[in-house]
């Protein structure tokens, strides 16, 4: 067999090209019997830990390499390819300075570039090849340009002394075969080597068509586009090496020279060996004594404020917290960790000096002591049970990972910190990749190959969209996909380029809350990307793959709850101060507040953190959470583990009395794990409790247990096995019966898979609490501090709004002259609605009106509005929708009167601008008239306009702020819906055998597959005075599902019943119709009423012109003639029949009066 290793190959991280998956192409190199390949992405590293670890792992030498474009002089236009390969260490950091300063430096719109200079200063330790045809050489030698060749080919040469290779290329490409003669001359007359690549992109020839797809969605081309580069062949796949002896038999040093370089390329990593950086400590102290200060003085403020010190008993639990704490320090210490808890304590701390909202903890690491001492957490460990070693084991080494929520607002500001305190060559964000998933790839593929818009949309929308869902999990699931693709050759020609493509790496990003913090540069430890304005550094290793190249990962997270919680404490404060109050400090809060836990029983939990999902009330109701300890519980039930397991009835059962607490089982039990599993109603709930009961019943250390924790997680038989008998043992030695040991163990085992982390679940449960206790004591702060945190979200600030109203919260329109950006609270305690959620305005019109407010007062009228505010910021259409939103309203003039003044506002206050910027004043004084320089009434030529109808009111409404607020739109139908509905939902008994007939708005729909895979609508139906929720299965809905959208008015007729869910009322629908329905089927006839004084020809043709244009219809419709003293009924004719729409009826009363107007109903 011929000796040959590929030398040259993109990875699908090299983003531009490259088809290549790193676990496939090592497969088959070893399957090849290769030695060893190499992996040269473009300018990048992305994958080169996942390749170094794959390759070991497979029995193949990786060699580390990398493509770059080297630019002539200043002009990308003049760059040529070349392929540096790592010969060790030097190499390996030369080229990662060079792919740094790439995109540090040498970005061209968008592609990193690099300059001759660059190289010759970071050439050692690195091998070039000339990159066949297409490098600098390469070029020179195709355009038959020898001496120019030979003078560049030297230059390289120069460059990289016995380490520059002119690299040769068969696939098929122009320029190849005359390349490789005119190379192999260059070479002899040089003295310089040779080596033949296939320049690989794709592992097998079938893939070339995928390849080419995947090129041109990079480039945003279709494949048949005459005008973008064929670069690429089907030859570029990883031939064997037999296949390259046959290819170059005629040139055999070319592939021995392959073997040479890989020889020669022995570049060893030491992964997985983290390098933390320094954390500056006072002179004469070591870091290790400093850090012992710091968590003792901790801890002796933490117990100060938990106890104090002059209470009695106060000596004995500072002895328990301080062997707890000497503990973990040792530990920490022996593991070498003390600079990274140190550094940790420094951004918490400065954040929560400079108002920076950060969590209580999160994950493990609220189980440790010194943390809690150190304030990297806000919850006692030793209170709730948290183990430390949960969180950092002494027997597993494995680097502590603090995970920190901080306010979303102000995240970015504690990176800066962090980036100026430890330098900003030393700190960076960590990259992530972008993958072609399953919904986006169906549209790529088919924009490329061509194919309609349509067939793409309606393909794409076959696939569910859920987390994870996958081209197979698709098909597998969808029937209707399935018989799709049988029936249309073209949607299977787009699925089977799409399944070739799904999951392939398509771009970079950058980690939400990832830092390192190196030692050094952070070029010593990883290459760096960034955007072309050198914005968005980051880290060219992903999180996993960093950690593994020696750097120390911080995760800053954005919790938006804390900017919640930060926003109404601001605004509770702000009250407070006003009435002589002391602030609220949410820290010292009581976590036993009787009416915060009668909110939590109603399960009235709407917006209150991790507690609001329809699914978590449902399980509040059964819980009934008396405790703190039960909210912990709560976040760790509800997942579906618990929930399919029966352990979540077991709990609420055992909480409510209706089932025998023991410990755990009511047959094995033992009296020692009473208090370790009291808190639960002896249900193993919690990942520290099988830790606690390994060590109080068989006698492991808590590392030991976490390492038993651990083997259970992962269900291996044989380390179970081996497991139980230690475990036995263990118990014997402590005189339990070694049957009952065993069979605790099972249980144990059985539950451990569901076990939950408490520590994790209990920082998470206060920060739920606090927003329980909020919404209890402080409503109107919380909820518009709830509702600014959504502005651009429409959707959820309707339900936001809906939960203000059933708190029977005063909730007032947007208002120029009183409202804020953000929702805000007025002294009556009343919620003024936020500027920024009006549709139509955003953030910089807002700014400018506030600004005008500041300075000149509140806003006179709608002259005035426009004359002191920027027309170029706030424009027609923000001033239409503040109109709209009813923002205007406290001016005392009625929306449509403003709407009718808008044009001549507008151009007063555009001459008046033009004059001021033109230096003119004018000769009359201002030209905005206002009732502010002495006009009367500003708005006199406008006030007969027609008034506006409460629908076209409440339209407004809806259309800017997502909702109706002043009114609802029933309102308007009231009289009407009564005659064929006569009870409100309000009023509704229950009543399974009967019928009955019920109107309202549809307020929110949502729709689900029932079993048989039929679909079935749940509405929820709201008629002002009370709402209700409406089941409509299949049969009914297929029937009328196009009257069954948001915001119609609907009357349903169906079976009243309980609902154990929500504890009220429910309906099954078994039929639905449109208020237009309704009034057909109900109405007997339409009365118009007509004035001898009014009725001339000109009524009557406008009268006959509207009945005719609502024809066709079946009801009747007779006219009332009135005279001073008589009046008189005429029936008119079936021809005159109508269909009673809305329109129809609306006309009629414009023309005649809404009075002279009705409906008669049988």
């Amino acid at each position: 067999m011929t000796d040959f290793v590929h030398l040259r190959l993109h990875t699908e991280y090299s983003l531009v090209d490259g088809l290549v998956r790193i676990k496939p192409l090592i497969s088959r190199v070893a399957e090849l019997g290769m030695p060893a390949v190499a992996v040269t992405d473009v300018c990048n590293f992305y994958g080169l830990v996942k390749v170094y670890k794959t390759a070991f792992a497979g029995g193949v030498q990786p060699i580390v390499g990398c493509d770059l474009m080297v630019m002539d002089g200043d002009d990308p236009e003049r760059a040529w390819p070349i392929c540096l390969l790592v010969m060790n260490q030097t190499g390996y950091h030369n080229l990662t300075l060079l792919i740094s300063r790439a995109y540090t430096e040498g970005q061209h719109l968008g592609m990193p570039y690099v300059s001759k200079s660059w190289l010759q200063e970071c050439s050692e330790g690195l091998i070039a090849l000339s990159a066949g045809a297409a490098g600098e050489v390469g070029q020179a030698l195709v355009g038959d340009k020898q001496s120019l060749a030979r003078e560049r080919a030297g230059d390289w040469m120069a460059i990289f002394p016995g380490r520059f290779y002119l690299e040769l290329h068969r696939t098929g490409r122009e320029g190849d075969e005359t390349h490789v003669h005119g190379a192999v001359a260059l070479a002899e007359e040089l003295q310089c080597p040779v080596v033949a690549t296939n320049d690989v992109r794709f592992l097998d020839a079938s893939e070339f068509e995928a390849h080419e797809a995947r090129v041109c969605i990079r480039e945003g081309r279709s494949l048949d586009d005459p005008r973008r580069a064929r670069s690429y062949t089907a030859e570029q796949y990883l031939r064997s090496p037999d296949e390259m002896g046959e290819l170059f038999a005629d040139i055999p040093e070319a592939l021995a020279n392959s073997v040479e370089i890989a020889r020669r390329c022995n570049l060893v990593l030491e992964l997985g060996k983290p390098y933390l950086p320094d954390y500056p400590v006072p002179d004469g102290m070591t870091m290790d004594e400093f850090f012992r200060q710091q968590s003792h003085d901790g801890l002796d403020r933490r117990l100060e404020l938990l106890f104090g010190s002059s209470t009695e008993g106060f000596a004995e639990k500072q002895r328990e917290y301080r062997e707890r704490l000497d503990f973990e320090l040792n530990t920490i210490i022996q593991m070498g960790f003390p600079g990274y808890f140190l550094i940790v304590m420094d951004f918490i701390r400065w954040a929560k000096r400079h108002d920076i909202p950060v969590g209580p903890g999160r994950g493990s690491g609220a189980g440790s002591l010194v943390a809690y001492a150190l304030e990297i957490t806000d919850l006692d460990p030793i209170e709730y049970d948290l183990l430390f070693e949960r969180f950092l084991n002494p027997e597993r080494v494995s680097m502590p990972d603090f995970d920190v929520d901080f306010c979303m607002e102000k995240r970015d500001r504690v990176i800066d910190y962090v980036a100026d305190t430890y330098g900003r060559e030393a700190v960076s964000q960590i990259i992530t990749f972008g993958t072609m998933a399953a919904k986006a790839v169906v549209r790529d593929v088919a924009r490329v190959q061509g194919k309609s818009y349509g067939l793409a949309d309606k393909l794409s929308k076959m696939i569910p969209f859920e987390v994870g869902m996958t081209l197979d999990k698709a098909l597998e699931q969808e029937e209707p996909l399935r018989d799709f693709l049988r029936d249309d050759s073209q949607a299977q020609e787009i699925w089977d380029m799409a399944v070739q493509l799904e999951g392939i790496t398509r771009n970079v990003g950058k980690h939400a809350g990832g830092v390192v913090i190196a030692p050094s540069k952070l070029t010593d430890f990883s290459p760096l990307y960034c955007d072309e304005a050198g914005g968005g550094l980051v880290t060219q290793y992903d999180k996993s793959d960093v950690e593994d190249a020696g750097l120390v990962k911080f995760d800053f997270l954005g919790l938006r709850t804390l900017t919640i919680i930060d926003w109404a404490v601001k605004m509770i404060n702000s009250a407070r101060e006003g009435q002589g109050e002391l602030p609220l400090d949410i820290m010292q809060i009581p976590l036993d507040d009787e009416r915060s836990f009668a909110l939590l029983q109603s399960a009235e939990t709407t917006a209150v953190f991790q507690l609001e999902s329809r699914g978590m009330k449902d399980l509040i109701k059964r819980l009934r959470p008396d405790c703190f300890e039960d909210i912990i519980a709560l976040v760790a039930l509800f997942r579906p583990g618990p929930l399919q397991s029966g352990m979540v009835d077991n709990f609420i059962n055992r909480k409510h009395g209706r089932e025998e607490i023991s410990y755990p089982d009511v047959q094995w039990q033992h009296e020692c794990l009473q208090p370790i599993l009291e808190p639960t109603y002896g249900i193993i709930l919690y990942q520290e409790q099988v830790m606690q009961i390994a060590q109080e019943l068989a006698g492991y250390t808590l590392g030991g247990a976490d390492m038993l924790r651990r083997a259970m997680g992962k269900k291996k038989p044989e380390e179970m096995a081996k497991q139980r008998a230690v475990f036995e043992e263990g118990a014997q030695s402590r005189g339990v019966d070694g049957e009952l040991a065993v069979k605790i163990f099972d249980l144990v085992e059985k539950f451990a898979g569901y076990g939950f982390n408490k520590s994790h679940s209990a920082a998470y449960a206060l920060v739920s609490y606090q927003t329980a206790w909020l919404k209890t004591h402080y409503a109107a702060p919380f909820m518009a501090a709830v509702m600014s945190s959504e502005l651009d979200n429409t959707d959820k600030i309707v339900v936001f709004v809906e939960e203000c109203r059933a708190m029977k919260l005063a909730l007032k329109l947007p208002d120029v002259n009183q409202g804020q950006y953000m929702f805000t609270v007025n002294q009556q305690d009343e919620i003024i609605y936020g500027l920024g959620a009006i549709k139509g305005l955003g953030e910089g019109p807002t700014e400018n009106i506030l600004k005008a407010r500041e300075q000149g007062g509140p806003f006179l009228d709608l002259f005035d509005f426009c004359g002191r505010t920027d027309p170029r910021k706030v424009n027609r259409r923000a001033i239409d929708a503040l109109i709209r939103s009813g923002a205007f309203d406290s001016l005392g003039v009625a929306r449509w009167v403003l709407m009718a003044s808008l044009e001549d506002a507008l151009k007063a206050a555009e001459q008046s601008a033009n004059n001021r910027d033109s230096g003119i004043e004018d000769l009359f004084g201002d030209v905005v008239p206002s009732q502010g320089n002495g006009e009367g009434d500003v708005y006199a030529p406008f006030r007969q306009v027609r008034q506006w109808t409460g629908k076209e009111r409440l339209g407004g409404e809806r259309d800017t702020l997502g909702l109706y607020v002043t009114g609802h739109p029933i309102d308007e139908y009231e009289k009407e819906v009564r005659k064929f509905a006569p009870v409100r939902i309000a009023d509704l008994r229950a009543d399974k055998q009967g019928s009955q007939v019920l109107a309202g708005l549809i307020v929110a729909t949502r729709t689900m597959k029932t079993k048989r895979g039929d679909t079935m609508a749940i509405l929820q139906l709201d008629d002002r005075s009370a709402r209700i929720e409406v089941t409509v299965y299949a049969d009914t809905y297929n029937e009328h599902r196009d009257l069954l959208g948001k915001d119609q008015i609907v009357i349903v007729e169906g079976s009243v019943a309980h609902d154990d869910y929500s504890g009220g009322l429910a309906v099954r629908a078994k039929g639905v119709r449109s208020l237009l329905q309704a009034r057909q089927n109900y109405a007997s006839e339409l009365t118009i009423e007509v004035s001898s004084e009014l009725l001339d020809d000109k009524l009557a043709d406008l009268l006959a012109r509207t009945l005719a244009g609502a024809g066709g219809g079946s009801c009747p419709v007779s006219l009332i003639y009135k005279q001073p003293r008589n009046r008189a009924r005429v029936k008119l004719g079936e021809n005159w029949q109508v269909v009673l729409s809305d329109e129809l009826l609306q006309e009629l009363r414009d023309c005649l009066g809404t009075e002279q107007v009705c409906l008669q109903y049988s």
